[in-house]
């Protein structure tokens, strides 16, 4: 390939570039960036900007994201499949693919197998690079089965699945920062999949381009095709079997007439040409034609297929029969490996360790088995070479066996990576030997220990993996193959963990959670059964709103009597998880604990020391604290579960109902007690975990109190990157959003962006269906920003509305009464003096409303001192727009 063009190299970004793009990755502010690197802000602005040419981004957003997701140099299209030898020819072709990806979303790279289409894709990414800033991936599909072929493209991308985020929802998120281009390499066996997932990410990433190459086309609306064909003879061909002949064997010579008739004979197929060619040194031109010449004559009564794939199985047909009778043993062993191999993997089909790797070396020296360097050498067989060697095992009548060897080899690689997630090399591992458990597990016969010990450890893995539904489907399979019941209901209890942050169903949770107690009770284990029927019924009473269809109340009783009755005395685990179902089930209503027994259950959840439970007894507690109005506590309280996430395991499913309904409430709460820094730190901490990632959810949670500290333009930007994650997502169920929308709305009026503003004003009453006029957080803003914008004539119905909105347990009730009161102050409406008065018992609770009802009797009775005692407030909640706003409203000196 020629050498990086100028403008290539002009784009490179430079040390002190990716320092400043690092840190736009953490969400630094152009002045917390130019202070970390001791550098002016200025300086970092320069930087940016040139950041934003040379990746061709949009805003600093799109920068943050291509920092996240490691994306440091322009146009550099990861797992390029590395070559040690050169590409001779295709310059037509080379032409004609770039000319396509400039101008088609979707091109194909069509012909058979051996043809050369991956080679051919793989430099032409590399030719494209420089016209996608954002980068791009190769994907190769070949180790790929259906349903997986997303997973594939997430996995190449770094993406993982978030909570409640839909796998192509996170590839989408990614892949729409930008110019990004995609290569998804053999295509043909999952054709359906690929091509529906292909249209899926182009209407939903408009700067993407994809690049596929398959037998067949994808047949999706406006695909551009690029036929790949034979090298053609007298030229192309003769170079290329001239290059790998000499390549195995410097001193080999032939006549210019043997090459040409070689390659007519193998119709200019590159991959057979390939083949022939590594066989030059033993054999010779001669030896090489008379070889050709049996397999030929061999095959010559076969009919159907392509006359080229009958040329090409002639070769490998020829190929084979060369070899030794240990050689070929190993290689049809081979052909059950559906990705890259280690050593191993490869002795645990194939025989004793040393052995293998001596014949493993000559088998790659034949161009029968690729070696695959990295910080693990890895093999694997190419696709075409793949099917031959399966057809051989069949043949031989080793099937049978050879998958048992495979089973047992997953079951034990799985299980050894399983004691190495601490290890930060494990996820490469995994991901190289991923398809090749998948496909042992799918494979595998009934019930039994290996395919058990498979799918438990697949389903551990994937989890860590944050692979989240594959995972709830791998503890299934787990439960369903399960020798045993105690083992059965061990798989179920860890699956039910799993379905609470992976399906958007706690029905699927309490129904696990009741299968483990029946297979507790089959084992004989009383203990587990208590423990799995109270968090059953904790699970229906605490979280009601994700239930398809509620659990009637006598239901829940019924199953919790019987799990006071099967709980041991003495137990604290036992004692804690029904002290906690007790509390929730004796509420006044589904969501709401009884608040007497939620302070023993924080007390019986204390005395297992796990941090899980003394979790969920917190949230008892919290959630009490919140219904009684004493929301400084339910925030305090919160906190104190926050402090817990550092001791949890984030690989066990067990914590994970835990981690995410903590940074939730965190935010929430801290929203509620006017805790700006508190719900900051909550939501940035919830971004950061890969639990929750990075996600419509979790940004609309940082909008918030971005926007209510002053942060007025990062707010707007997560704004903008939120709504465009919700629309990839499909559009949920949209009345959680309002409260962040509305501060979108804020955000941009306050930055003087009346279009904009109107923008999300329009958006609110979209995602409010209906109801924004009841909305406090509609009420609060309209309120607030009358106020900054000095719009008091129309103060009176803004304060009657703020002060009519009544939702006792809404986040923003304490910002619309505060806001309505300070408005009614700054009009000097008749009873504004009343209306302060009405909104102080908010103060009590909550900080913000504390500083704005300072401000409000400042501006009421011209008081320097209360304006001053304001000016503090805001200054310890670190909201520096109402600081200035309220420094302004002070007499000058």
């Amino acid at each position: 390939m020629a050498d990086e063009s100028t403008e290539r190299i002009a784009d490179r970004v430079s040390e002190r570039e990716a320092e400043v793009l690092a840190a736009l990755g953490a969400r630094l502010s152009n002045a917390q960036i130019a202070n970390r690197l001791h550098i002016s802000v200025r300086t970092v602005e320069s930087h940016v900007s040139s950041l934003l040419r040379k990746h061709r981004a949009a805003d600093r957003w799109a920068l943050a994201e291509l920092a996240r997701a490691g994306v440091r140099e322009p146009g550099r299209v990861a797992g390029l499949p590395a070559s040690g030898t050169t590409f001779v020819g295709r310059g037509t072709e080379r032409a004609a693919v770039l000319a396509a990806v400039e101008d088609a979303r979707l091109v194909t790279l069509l012909g058979p197998g051996g043809v050369g289409k991956t080679r051919l894709a793989a430099v032409a990414a590399a030719d494209a690079a420089a016209l996608f800033p954002s980068g791009g991936a190769f994907v190769d599909l070949v180790p790929v089965r259906d349903g997986f072929v997303a997973r594939a493209v997430a996995t190449a991308l770094g993406v993982t699945e978030g909570s409640h985020q839909p796998l192509e929802e996170a590839v989408a998120a990614r892949l729409g920062t930008g110019r990004f281009l995609l290569v998804l390499d053999n295509c043909e066996h999952v054709i359906d999949e690929a091509a529906g997932f292909a249209e899926r990410i182009l209407a939903a990433c408009p700067g993407a381009r994809v690049l596929v190459t398959s037998r067949e086309r994808l047949g999706v609306p406006g695909e551009r095709t690029v036929p790949v064909a034979p090298l053609p003879l007298g030229s192309d061909a003769e170079r290329l079997f001239r290059d790998r002949a000499l390549a195995a064997d410097p001193g080999f010579v032939a006549e210019p007439e043997e090459v040409a008739e070689l390659c007519a004979r193998l119709d200019g197929m590159p991959l057979a040409i390939e083949l022939a060619a590594a066989r030059g040194a033993s054999l010779g031109a001669t030896g090489l034609l008379a070889a050709l010449d049996d397999a030929l004559r061999l095959l010559s009564g076969g009919r159907g297929g392509d006359e080229r794939h009958r040329s090409l199985r002639a070769v490998l047909s020829w190929s084979h029969d060369l070899l030794g009778a240990d050689e070929r043993a190993l290689f049809r062993r081979l052909g059950i490996f559906v990705g890259a191999f280690d050593i191993d993997a490869a002795a645990a089909v194939g025989g004793d360790r040393a052995g293998v790797a001596d014949l493993l070396g000559r088998l790659v020296d034949k161009s029968l088995v690729v070696h695959v360097r990295g910080r693990v050498s890895r093999w694997r067989l190419l696709e075409t070479v793949r099917a031959f060697a399966l057809a051989q095992m069949s043949a031989a009548g080793e099937e049978d066996e050879t998958r048992a060897r495979h089973l047992r080899w997953a079951a034990g690689a799985a299980s050894a990576a399983e004691g190495r997630l601490r290890e930060p090399a494990w996820r490469e591992d995994f991901d190289a030997m991923a398809a090749d458990l998948r496909a042992a597990l799918a494979a595998s016969g009934g019930p039994d220990e290996v395919t058990h010990r498979l799918a438990s450890a697949l389903a551990h893995l994937t989890f860590a993996r944050r692979h989240l539904l594959e995972s709830f489907a791998h503890h299934r399979t787990a439960a369903a193959v399960a020798p045993t019941a105690a083992l059965a209901a061990r798989d179920l209890r860890a699956g039910a963990g799993c379905a609470h942050v992976s399906t958007t169903s706690n029905l699927h949770v309490y129904e696990l959670l009741r299968a483990a107690a029946e297979q507790a009770r089959r084992a004989g284990d009383e203990r587990g059964r208590a423990i799995d029927l109270a968090r059953a019924v904790e699970t229906a009473c605490r979280f009601p709103e994700a239930f398809e269809t509620e659990v009637p109340r006598e239901r829940l009783r019924g199953l919790f009597a019987d799990a006071v009755a099967a709980a041991p005395a003495g137990d604290p685990e036992a004692a804690a998880c029904v002290a906690l179902a007790r509390a929730w089930l004796a509420g006044p209503e589904r969501g709401v604990p009884d608040p007497g027994l939620a302070s023993a259950a924080v007390d019986a959840a204390r005395a297992t020391g796990d941090p899980v439970l003394v979790s969920a007894g917190l949230c008892a507690a919290g959630t009490a604290a919140l219904r009684a109005g004493r929301l400084r506590e339910a925030n305090r309280v919160t906190r104190e579960r926050l402090l817990l996430l550092p001791s949890m395991d984030r690989d066990d499913p067990y914590c994970a109902p835990e981690v995410c309904n903590t940074y939730g409430r965190a935010c929430i709460y801290a929203i509620m007690a006017g805790d700006l820094g508190g719900a900051m730190a909550a939501a940035r901490a919830g971004i950061g975990d890969d639990l929750l990632s990075d996600t419509h959810i979790t940004a609309s949670r940082l909008i918030q109190p971005l926007a209510l500290t002053g942060r007025f333009g990062e707010a707007a930007d997560h704004a903008g990157r939120m709504w465009d994650q919700w629309e990839r997502a499909g559009r949920p169920a949209p009345l959680w959003m309002l409260p962040a929308v509305c501060t979108a709305e804020l955000a941009c009026a306050m930055l003087g962006e009346p279009e904009t503003a109107a923008l999300w004003r329009s958006r609110a009453a979209e995602v409010a269906c209906g109801t924004l006029g009841a909305a406090p957080v509609a009420a609060f803003v309209d309120a607030r920003l009358a106020v900054h914008d000095g719009r008091l004539d129309d103060a009176e119905p803004l304060v009657r509305r703020a002060f009519a909105v009544d939702a006792p347990l809404d986040p923003y009730l304490p910002y619309a009464r505060a806001a309505g009161a300070e408005l009614a102050a700054a009009a000097r409406l008749p009873g504004a003096a009343d209306l302060v008065a009405d909104a102080a018992p908010f103060a009590e609770e909550n900080a913000w409303a504390a500083a704005c009802l300072a401000r409000a009797r400042g501006r009421l009775n011209d008081d320097p001192a209360e304006l001053t005692h304001a000016v503090e407030a805001w200054e310890r909640l670190d909201a520096q727009a109402e600081r200035d706003c309220t420094r302004a409203l002070l007499p000058r000196p």
